[in-house]
């Protein structure tokens, strides 16, 4: 049998990981032993990323509830109490989006979280 050697293989996988290299500065986007690892920890830093993105758009979305809720005078933790006993199950995501694009929304959503805890 013929010997079978991995010339091929090897290179598919050296230029796979040149390819997510591409435009790293200097050697890290020439040189395969240092656009592996160079590839390897912006790897790991995507991952935290994504992680790290979700803690951001919640902190924005609370920011933004509850700079309205304090526009309608009454705090966040307060006026999410309230919409709990209320039974409104909005999302902050959605809670975000009506306080910044539906103001005078936002302001029955509040009445109806005072009413509740009244």
């Amino acid at each position: 049998m013929a010997r079978i050697k991995g010339a091929v293989t090897t290179r598919r996988r050296r230029n796979k990981v040149l390819k997510a290299a591409r435009g790293y500065w200097g050697s890290k986007s020439k040189h395969f032993r240092v656009a592996k690892q160079a590839v390897m920890k912006s790897g790991n830093y995507a991952f935290a990323g994504r992680k790290l993105k979700k803690r951001d758009f919640r902190r924005l979305w609370i920011t933004r509830i509850s700079a309205e809720a304090k526009a309608n005078g009454m705090n966040y933790s307060t006026f999410m109490h309230g919409l709990k006993v209320a039974g409104i199950e909005l999302n902050r995501k959605v809670l975000s989006d009506i306080a910044v694009s539906d103001p005078e929304a936002f302001a029955e959503l509040v009445a109806k979280s005072k009413s509740a805890l009244a």
